[in-house]
């Protein structure tokens, strides 16, 4: 079955054919600037993803390698897109419910915002990133 999700104002949609991986929430400074918050991520693999409507869509390059996908009409963001992965991250709020999804991870808890505290939840817990 194909989970959909898309923008808040409908300017661009998606679909996803293939198995979503567990939500990673990520504490980085720049997810925190990009989200407001903590970023809360999950990816497929690119040939389970399709862009249905993609007028309002605008990329960012974030670094070198690294571009992030959001709505230039309402400004939600959408995509992490790190050139020549085999995955595509999409925001994981981003879905039309119902999602399926779980949670596996916090990362980049070494640069959490200092104003929030994370509980012990039970996931996996990292200081940086690892793959």
């Amino acid at each position: 079955m194909m989970k959909t999700g898309g923008c808040a104002c409908g300017a661009v949609r998606y679909g996803i054919t293939l198995e979503l991986t567990p939500v990673t929430f990520c504490h980085c400074s720049k997810c925190r600037r990009w989200h407001g918050h903590v970023g809360a991520y999950t990816a497929v693999d690119r040939p389970g993803f399709e862009l249905t409507e993609q007028r309002g869509l605008r990329w960012y390059a974030a670094s070198a390698t690294v571009r992030r996908g959001f709505c230039g009409e309402c400004g939600s963001s959408l995509f992490w897109d790190e050139e020549g992965a085999p995955k595509m991250s999409i925001c994981a709020g981003t879905f039309d419910a119902p999602t399926g999804l779980t949670p596996k991870a916090h990362i980049y808890l070494g640069s959490k915002g200092d104003y929030y505290e994370v509980p012990d939840d039970g996931l996996i817990r990292r200081e940086e990133f690892t793959r």
